[in-house]
């Protein structure tokens, strides 16, 4: 009848209206709880390798380094791989590649396209170790920056029989090897971002603004690392590895001040001609800070702005935790202006390198 018919109605409404408070408190809960429960997972994991701490012996050879002695063998090749939005930072490890010429090292910097996918770079990082000792006969010895780190360790592990009398050891600076708690919280399914669709907007920066690969960002998060490292393992008993992390400053100072400038060039839009640049300017020091608080005080981790420092740590690796505080861009964009009184990029790359071959040589 139709008294019926409104009571079905008025029951379906409700349980329609009971599904959508229920989804709309479920994706409040999965915002709140965010990385939460992946932040250092792999520490938690107990088939995980124990990691050394090799930050005094860094602090030596630092200091070493600062005082004019240098280990750095010539009879190796250094490969320093940058991390993503490395092809619109013209000045990416540029003075670190400048100064270990001058120490008559021979120094590459991998010219790969760090927006591309994890496995994609691994093989273009694989082709780069073997054309350079093809050339030479002589091993290679690599630096990895932020996801240059994560590329250049998914290299050894997917292809570490063919690259294991090519390579000398790897250093990971700044890298999430676990993932990233910025690129989970962004790509995450099932949260209030949805909304307003966080990520359409990544994808068109991504994508269309920088030309890159989505995948880039996605093999970051949390998800996409497990299943990485459950499917291929890092030779850590075979290969010297070093993993640096860093914490930046959030002081009221920092996050007031444009103390770090990053120069950029992005895409113009042009809807015809040639492809041009646009110069841009991004204070990134104040952005590292910014985003250091808010992990700090959402999840109550410490981290560089980016990478947190528990997800940094490779199991198995020498860590080198030092106290000074550096953001995640530091190691890209320092320059001769910055203090005097301490280390620069370039010293802190030549001393992990170092600690590297050393500990290579004490394993022999």
């Amino acid at each position: 009848s139709e008294q019926s018919a409104t009571l079905a109605v008025s029951n379906n409404s409700r349980q329609n209206g009971s599904f959508l408070f229920q989804g709309l408190i479920e994706k409040v809960r999965k915002t709140v709880r965010g990385s939460a429960d992946d932040i250092g997972w792999l520490q938690h994991d107990p088939d995980s390798p124990p990691v050394e701490d090799g930050t005094e012996r860094f602090t030596e050879i630092l200091d070493d380094i600062r005082h004019g002695l240098h280990a750095l063998p010539q009879n190796v090749i250094y490969l320093l791989v940058p991390g993503l939005f490395s092809n619109h930072g013209p000045l990416y490890f540029v003075n670190t590649k400048n100064s270990f010429s001058k120490l008559g090292l021979t120094c590459h910097i991998a010219k790969i396209h760090s927006e591309a996918s994890v496995e994609k770079n691994a093989r273009e990082i694989k082709e780069y170790i073997e054309e350079l000792h093809w050339g030479s006969k002589r091993k290679v010895l690599i630096l990895g920056h932020s996801k240059g780190g994560v590329d250049s360790a998914a290299a050894l592990s997917i292809y570490w029989n063919e690259l294991k009398d090519k390579v000398a050891g790897l250093a990971l600076a700044q890298s999430p090897y676990g993932g990233s708690p910025i690129a989970s919280d962004i790509l995450r399914e099932g949260q209030i971002g949805d909304y307003v669709n966080i990520r359409k907007l990544m994808e068109i920066l991504i994508c269309k603004v920088i030309k890159g690969d989505m995948q880039a960002l996605e093999d970051l998060t949390y998800e996409r690392r497990k299943h990485f490292l459950r499917k291929y393992h890092l030779p850590v008993g075979e290969l010297p590895v070093v993993s640096f992390h860093t914490e930046a400053s959030i002081s009221p100072a920092v996050l007031a001040t444009l103390s770090r400038v990053a120069h950029a060039e992005l895409p113009a839009f042009s809807s015809a001609g040639p492809t041009t640049t646009l110069p841009v300017m991004i204070p990134l020091g104040a952005a590292m800070a910014a985003c250091a608080q808010l992990l700090q005080m959402r999840y109550g981790e410490k981290s560089d702005g980016l990478v947190t420092r528990r997800d940094a740590e490779v199991p198995g690796s020498v860590v080198v935790r030092p106290v000074r505080k550096l953001d995640h861009a530091w190691m890209v964009y320092s320059s001769s202006s910055d203090d005097p009184l301490e280390a620069s990029a370039s010293q802190v790359c030549e001393a992990l390198l170092t600690l590297l071959f050393k500990n290579k040589q004490n394993k022999k």
